[in-house]
């Protein structure tokens, strides 16, 4: 990644950061970048709601090798996504995604109708395919913003990789 690539990245994590954390005024944390680095895939779990997290360069970069988590709460998660090929379609009951295109292009569809839909998990669920949704190509730079509920899927990777921040803000339980 360049080092452009890596200060928007940066950017966009620290507005990410500081609008999840925006509610309390807690004592920030650093995580040691040795211990982080040596389990890049393990998402760090704040000790409260309030901390605020620094995720070393070096944990990013190697996170987006395979993709994965690189922060969990009960509130919200941040991801380091990579795309070679597509995906299944995905319905997030509970999470808000907000993808930030760092590399790449993408045909991304939305809403419509899910064929082959079952259940993953709690408040998840995949499909095959969607049908009458709404298409479009999104690129490096795009922020696309997902409401919970709302069919998507990555029908189409042109250009490889693609890399993306995810920001996925979590509803309570029950909200409507």
């Amino acid at each position: 990644m360049s080092s452009s690539l890596l200060f928007s990245s940066g950017m966009f994590l620290v507005i990410a950061f500081a609008a999840a954390a925006a509610a309390g005024n807690g004592r920030g944390r650093r995580p040691d970048p040795q211990a982080s680095a040596a389990q890049p895939s393990a998402p760090i779990h704040p000790s409260t709601p309030t901390t605020v997290t620094v995720i070393p360069n070096a944990v990013v970069t190697d996170t987006f090798k395979k993709g994965g988590p690189l922060l969990e709460t009960g509130e919200y998660k941040v991801q380091a996504a990579r795309r070679d090929a597509p995906g299944e379609v995905e319905i997030h009951a509970r999470d808000t995604d907000v993808f930030y295109i760092l590399e790449g292009s993408a045909v991304l569809v939305t809403g419509g109708t899910v064929t082959g839909r079952n259940t993953t998990g709690p408040n998840e669920a995949r499909g095959t395919a969607i049908s009458g949704g709404d298409s479009q190509t999104v690129h490096k730079g795009d922020v696309i913003v997902i409401p919970r509920g709302v069919p998507h899927w990555f029908k189409q990777i042109p250009e490889v990789p693609l890399l993306y921040f995810v920001v996925k803000s979590v509803a309570p339980e029950g909200a409507k």
